[in-house]
Formats: structure tokens, sequence, C-alpha cells
């Protein structure tokens, strides 16, 4: 059968879009991403991306730090083991993330030191609901994604090499001085996706551990073992985005796997790292009830019904401008099921002034915490405790 007649509808438009979009790339990254385009439309059903071959900087700069994990192959090749993509570079390629490079036989980041965004938000905009309501938090992020998300809200970061984009010249040091100055409860590794950027990560969050400072990651859990092991030792919370619960959903929307995601929410459990599950319900791919239904199991059978779950609205974003917002009702419906199925704490996102905005005891359901938007008008947990029946909440409510 012609491959362009089995195509569907759906893959027509994200292929037709794809090539649209890549018209107006930047002379600088087309070799890489046109040869990214040409291996994600032969049919293998994904969208995962692909090494950029000969696409690396020629030498090192002052923003480049040796890789923490990486396996050295035959013919100067190198394997990084960062995350479950594996990239085998070979000297001069650059990795799916953009941020990986091999020179000369050695894994080097170039994603440090130089965040390509830094601001101060407010943490219930991560989102975190549990985790110190109405604090500040000193939020960084460096260029480049190990996912390639057709619905990817900030796209223009994450789908960029950070030589490319304007960046502040910020090391860890300086990064900790600026938290303190801003009167940040704790730094956040966020906007494009962190594991990218693991170097600088790791490095900051343990300088700013040493210095009494708290360290949030908030990512889509694609990360190996090792890593996260090391990074569960560092961090005070996460919130990880379970994009899907199908493991074909993950691979056409997204480019990856949900086994790996899956294993991180054990690993995170497993250490008693406080943590936070986003899942954003997009039409046509993520808003079927029975595999959310099957989602909230795993969640209760696997981590309990203690980790907050936010359900996200979307909106026409990047590649997915043709899909429409998520009704309302439906995210509705959402939350309720997954009362219904015992998770204690669900929240609703992107949708103002909705009751799931606020936090209610799961033991005598009284308002603890009213929101409004990002701002905090009432809390009624003291000690970590309901104010009104004295039940533990689960999260993080003191410094």
């Amino acid at each position: 059968m012609d491959k362009m007649n089995s195509l569907t509808r759906r893959q027509l438009l994200i292929y037709g879009s794809a090539f649209i979009g890549s018209a107006f790339i930047s002379p600088c990254l087309s070799r890489g991403l046109s040869q990214e385009f040409l291996n994600n439309t032969k049919g293998n059903n994904t969208i995962k991306g692909n090494v950029f071959l000969n696409d690396g900087p020629l030498k090192l700069w002052k923003w480049s730090k040796k890789a923490y994990y990486f396996k050295k192959l035959k013919n100067k090749k190198i394997m990084c083991t960062t995350c479950p993509n594996t990239c085998v570079l070979g000297p001069g390629d650059r990795g799916i993330c953009r941020s990986k490079i091999n020179i000369n036989g050695i894994a080097y980041t170039i994603a440090y030191g130089n965040p390509c965004s830094v601001n101060i938000d407010p943490v219930e905009k991560k989102p975190l609901f549990h985790y110190m309501p109405g604090s500040k938090i000193f939020s960084i992020a460096a260029a480049g994604c190990n996912f390639r998300c057709l619905n990817c809200q900030n796209w223009e970061i994450s789908q960029k090499n950070p030589e490319d984009l304007k960046f502040y010249d910020l090391f860890p040091e300086d990064i900790l001085k600026q938290a303190v100055l801003s009167k940040s409860a704790a730094i956040a590794y966020t906007y494009s996706e962190p594991t990218t950027f693991y170097e600088y990560m790791a490095d900051t969050a343990a300088y700013a551990k040493s210095k009494g400072l708290g360290n949030l990651w908030i990512s889509n859990g694609y990360i190996n073992q090792k890593p996260l092991e090391n990074l569960c030792n560092l961090i005070n919370g996460a919130n990880v985005n379970l994009k899907s619960f199908s493991n074909e959903i993950y691979k056409k929307l997204n480019g990856g796997r949900l086994k790996p995601v899956l294993k991180t929410f054990k690993t995170l459990y497993r250490k008693k790292v406080h943590f936070e599950i986003t899942n954003l319900v997009i039409p046509g791919y993520t808003d079927d009830e029975k595999m959310m239904k099957k989602m909230c199991t795993w969640i209760l059978d696997f981590l309990g019904p203690d980790h907050p779950l936010h359900f996200l609205r979307f909106f026409p974003k990047y590649k997915l401008k043709r899909i429409p917002p998520t009704p309302v009702s439906l995210i509705t419906r959402f939350r309720k099921i997954a009362l219904d199925m015992g998770i204690r704490y669900v929240y609703v996102g992107n949708i103002p002034n909705h009751e799931g905005n606020n936090t209610f005891c799961h033991s005598c359901g009284k308002l603890l915490i009213k929101r409004h938007g990002y701002n905090i008008v009432k809390i009624e947990i003291k000690n970590s405790k309901c104010s009104f029946c004295d039940s533990k909440i689960p999260g993080v409510w003191n410094s």
C-alpha cells in the first residue's frame, strides 16, 4: 500500500504543518531539522527526535562542561546515558536534546551557566499546590528538550540550540545569590526540560541545598535511573507531567515512551520525594475516559492516594492549533471520577474560578486552601494538619 494513502487525516495535518514550519527554520538549524523531519515521516509511527549529525560546535566555550553520564564507544563515539533516548554520537554530532555534543570522543553539555529564561514565579504556577503555598520560586531554564511534543507551550526555547538563543550568564553561585536576593523559597528547574541541562541543574541544586535553599524539578520525567537517583538526593519536590497513559500516544504526541516515565514516579515515591502529577487533557489524544481511569488505577496501586493530580485544560498551541480547547465539563468530570476512585487531591488547571483550584481536606471535606489565580486567599493548614479535624495533609508546608 502507498504510504501516503495509509496516513490518517490527523497525520496529514501534523506532517503538513511540520513541513510548512520547516520552510521558516533559520539556516543554522536547517540541516539537522530537515533530516529529523525526513526520518519522522518514514512511517515509523513516532515523532521521536534524531541525532543532529555534524551539527555540534567545533570547540568548547565557557558554557561547556563534561557530561556526567555517558559511555565511551569505539571510534571515538559516545552514548549519552542521561535519558532513555541514549543518543549515540560520533565526533561533531549533537544529541536529540540539542545540548549534548561529542568533541573528540568525550560528551559535553553546552547548556551550563547559560539559562535562556530566568523568572520569579509563584509556586502554584509549576503547578505545585502542596509545597509551601504562596511562596516565591526562582525559576530557570536552558534551551533544549529530549521530547518533540506537538503541543509544546515553550517550543521557542525547548526546540532550539543553547547557543542560538539570548541567554544570561549565571553559574550556580550566581543563581543562589539571585534566589536569596529575591527571597525565593526554592529554585525551580523548569520551562524547557531540566534533564536536558542536567549538569547545570545538579550542580546548582547541590550548592543551593548546602546553603539551605530548596530545589524543585518540573519535568517530563524522561530520565534514566542513575541520574534520577542522584537528583532525588538534591531536590525537595517535583511536578512530573504524565502526558498520557498510552505508549502509542507517547510516541505520536511526544516522541517518547510511557514506561520510563512510570519508572520515574516509582523512584520518586521510593526516595520519598514530594511530587505532584500533571496530565494535560488534549481532545483526540488524551481525553479518553477509559485511559484516564486506567491511569488513576495505576497511581493508586503504585503511588497511593496522596500525591496531588492536576488535570489541565488544553488550548491550541504549536503544531496542534487546529484542535479546539478541552471542554470545561470534561475536565470537571475527570476530576470527579478521580476523586471517586480514591485519589484524595485532584485539581484542575487553566480554568479560573473553578472549585478544583482549591484544596479540601480528604477527611472532613472542609476548605483548607482557597486560591484566586496564583494568589492564596485563605489557608487552614497548621503544623501540616487540617485546622478543623487534625488530619495530616500530605505535602511540604514549612520551610
